[in-house]
């Protein structure tokens, strides 16, 4: 088994922040999410190894462990050794508990199939027993920790989505225990909403366990987002600022046409109000869009310009 630098895939530093971490994350999981990608499998491996390391990154007891394992894996690496003589059984997390207590983990792969996320060996081995993926039914856990046998597992897998499907709601859809589902995520969805598919994975006992899909709401090109509020810019001309007119600007609804007002100021924002996101438990109520004036002077005058500009000046 290799190990993998989830450091050197999200491309930041080992002391990064924690908002450090998420900024990466969010930047490349909307360059290479497969809805961006088509049929690029190259991008679609990539954006699994981004998510493993997203997950692992931004736990920190995940984070705590495999920093642990890094360092002992580098001085391993720095005295000779090779990763097929490296002691990784210190570090899997499926060991027994001590006495004949077995641990059994479960696995989000064998769940959701292909489109579960793509976890490698090397995550499920080393972190297979923490969060997001629970003891299915055990009696004992590393560390003493105990689970009574009654407690049905909960399962969660992150799903990311675009601003827009957040907007106007969308459906991934699963194959879990042989059976299809289609999952649907709700308008006015942001990072962090769950949503709960009740009962849909079969246990011992007859007991049955629930999966929560965690939402990623990715980074938009074009607007920001806080709460229900979305801003965006748009461009202006010195005479539009001036004198005031119209413009056409985008909204996730399609195009309106917008009042500038004359001696609109740079980076002065004007509000249309129930243009923004839905809320996640009224979808009927919106926030606003707040739109930033961002005026272009010219470059170069002509000499008529010029001109009236000194005139202008003048007269001021």
């Amino acid at each position: 088994m290799d190990y993998k630098d989830y450091y050197k895939i999200l491309g930041v530093d080992r002391n990064a922040s924690t908002e450090e971490i998420k900024r990466a994350y969010r930047k490349l999981a909307m360059k290479y999410h497969p809805d961006k990608n088509p049929g690029n499998k190259q991008a679609e491996e990539k954006f699994k190894d981004i998510n493993e390391a997203h997950q692992v990154l931004s736990d920190p007891e995940k984070r705590s462990r495999y920093d642990q394992l890094g360092e002992s894996y580098s001085r391993w690496q720095q005295h000779g050794g090779s990763p097929g003589n490296f002691n990784w059984n210190d570090w899997f997390t499926t060991q027994p508990a001590g006495g004949n207590v077995r641990v059994e983990y479960g696995d989000l792969n064998d769940l959701f199939g292909e489109s579960g996320g793509g976890f490698s060996e090397f995550f499920r081995r080393i972190f297979g027993g923490m969060g997001g993926f629970p003891d299915m039914g055990s009696e004992g856990m590393p560390g003493g920790v105990r689970q009574r046998r009654s407690e049905a597992p909960r399962y969660e897998q992150r799903v990311s989505i675009s601003l827009h499907e957040a907007f106007h709601g969308t459906t991934r859809r699963f194959e879990i225990d042989g059976r299809r589902l289609e999952v649907r995520i709700p308008p006015g969805a942001r990072t962090g909403t769950k949503v709960r598919l009740p009962n849909v994975v079969s246990g011992r006992g007859g007991q049955s366990s629930d999966i929560y899909l965690v939402v990623d709401v990715l980074p938009d090109p074009q607007y920001e987002r806080h709460g229900d509020d979305l801003y965006t810019d748009i461009n202006i001309d010195l005479y539009q600022a001036v004198l005031g007119g119209e413009v056409s600007v985008p909204t996730m609804s399609g195009q309106v046409v917008l009042k500038i007002p004359a001696g609109t100021q740079p980076g002065q924002t004007i509000r249309l109000a129930g243009q923004g996101m839905p809320n996640l438990k009224n979808p009927d109520k919106r926030g606003d869009l707040y739109i930033r004036a961002k005026v272009h002077l010219p470059r170069q005058l002509t000499p008529e310009q010029r001109e009236l500009f000194q005139k202008l000046a003048r007269l001021s």
